[in-house]
């Protein structure tokens, strides 16, 4: 949306210092003139601003740089775990608190899930009753292991239109990126090896790594910019691990986006190591500036980056239809779907087919980034006002998750129990770690931005927090 990108432009400048305290904006109509922008765009900009606090209007005169600037938010501070190879014994745990809050009466911002409300579903239903009223009877029998061809060819084409040369031979159709996930990892560890997971985590990654009797390997990692390569480089020399499950783009629970710069070198590295990597990019087609990042498969050349997403993110939640990319093992990663699961089902697959061929999916994942940033900015401005001195907060800039810190006497499992008991859901930080660490963080969802509970729940939470911290809420 422009006027979101001219409010960020104009945000960045007085963070920066380039505008002043008290400094006039130009007027709409030079503005709109200057930048080819419409008076509605300029202004719904100028409001945006307005709400964070930045600029004021003055009756007849426009508008200008606030006096007191809000100060940006504090940042998370990156992690700093024991590169010690740990075995996970958090399944029940991560179960016990994640089923608590599944039921729509509950608020939630604990869900690992965005609004269903945000989907297309009705047009999807028409592609689903299209798809299979012509559909050949013979596609059960050929559409088996890897899946459908058709589907696999549209994947592919919109890899190359990222810039990624990837042949359909080389995907297989997963129930879920989850189930692709879970596949890749089985296909290039056997039990008793280690794994580079980021630290916090993915609780998913943790589950698996227990099923399959792996050990995490958990590596320092900064909330904004992923994994520290350094400290990776370090673990790689030392502990020999099997393989790394990273989340590139938008990691959950923090958010955060590795540089090209260094996704190429993650690459580099891992080659050098002849360790692959299992890359979740889930969240990929969630951004927030106008540029799709690249995965660290864009950077890929010995087929070492088995990488997995879904729609089920981004499109189509409950069709569970996802895929791996899965590079020099994806005959391995085939046969362990023919050994499992034989085939993802068919139904879902041609709906998305038709779906792509005939729907603008493009133009509806436009209008749900958009959603998800309202939703985000909404979240940060919350966590300004109601949480207690002391919160520190990531600023995603995609995907539907922040990662808080708050501070250290507060216990977040406590706040999860309250919350639950007042119908609010949260992720607890202990959840995202092998061990037990981030027991004062938490993971909070800003992906249900027609929710009106939500503002009233971050306020409650909030109070909560600083009672906890023995402090006063900001």
């Amino acid at each position: 949306m422009k006027y979101k990108e001219y409010a960020d432009d104009i945000a960045r400048l007085i963070y920066g210092g380039e505008l002043a305290p008290g400094q006039r904006l130009p007027s709409v109509r030079e503005l709109g003139a200057q930048r080819g922008l419409s008076p509605v765009t300029v202004l719904k900009a100028y409001h945006r601003l307005e709400a964070r606090g930045l600029i004021v209007a003055r009756p007849r005169s426009g508008f200008f740089v606030a006096q007191r600037v809000p100060a940006p938010l504090p940042q998370p501070q990156p992690s700093r775990p024991v590169a010690r190879a740990t075995p996970v014994h958090k399944g029940d745990f991560i179960h016990d608190i994640l089923y608590a809050s599944k039921t729509p009466e509950v608020i939630p911002l604990g869900s690992a899930f965005p609004s269903p409300t945000l989907f297309p579903m009705a047009r999807l239903a028409r592609s689903m009753n299209r798809a299979m009223k012509r559909l050949d009877p013979w596609r059960a029998v050929t559409d088996l292991t890897p899946g459908s061809a058709r589907l696999r060819q549209q994947l592919a084409l919109r890899y190359q239109i990222s810039g990624i040369a990837l042949d359909a031979q080389e995907l297989i159709v997963t129930d879920g990126a989850l189930e692709g996930l879970n596949l890749c990892l089985q296909a290039v560890t056997r039990p008793g090896d280690s794994v580079v997971i980021e630290s916090p985590t993915f609780y998913a990654a943790l589950q698996t790594i227990q099923r399959l009797g792996l050990r995490a390997l958990e590596v320092a990692t900064d909330p904004a910019g992923g994994v520290d390569l350094q400290a990776l480089e370090n673990v790689l020399q030392r502990q020999q691990p099997a393989a790394c499950w990273l989340m590139t783009n938008f990691q959950n629970p923090t958010g955060a986006c590795m540089s090209d710069a260094n996704k190429q070198a993650l690459v580099r590295l891992l080659a050098a190591h002849n360790v692959p990597l299992i890359e979740d990019d889930v969240y990929g087609e969630i951004y927030f500036d106008g540029h799709r990042p690249r995965p660290a498969k864009a950077f890929d050349r010995e087929g070492g980056v088995l990488h997995c997403s879904s729609f089920s993110k981004c499109l189509a939640p409950g069709y569970r239809v996802g895929w791996a990319a899965a590079g020099r093992y994806a005959d391995v990663v085939q046969q362990l779907k023919l050994g499992t699961t034989l085939s993802t089902a068919l139904p879902p697959q041609v709906a998305l087919e038709d779906y792509l061929d005939e729907a603008d999916y493009d133009r509806h994942l436009k209008t749900f980034r958009a959603a998800l940033q309202d939703g985000r900015d909404a979240l940060l401005e919350a966590v300004r006002d109601f949480f207690p001195e002391g919160t520190r907060v990531t600023v995603p800039q995609g995907g539907y998750f922040a990662w808080l810190e708050l501070p250290r006497t507060v216990d977040t499992l406590v706040l999860h129990q309250r919350a639950l008991a007042h119908n609010i859901s949260v992720a607890p930080g202990a959840i995202f770690c092998a061990r037990e660490d981030f027991s004062h963080a938490l993971r909070l969802n800003y992906g249900h931005p027609e929710d009106r509970r939500i503002n009233r729940a971050l306020k409650w939470l909030g109070q909560q927090a600083a009672e906890l911290a023995g402090t006063q809420a900001a």
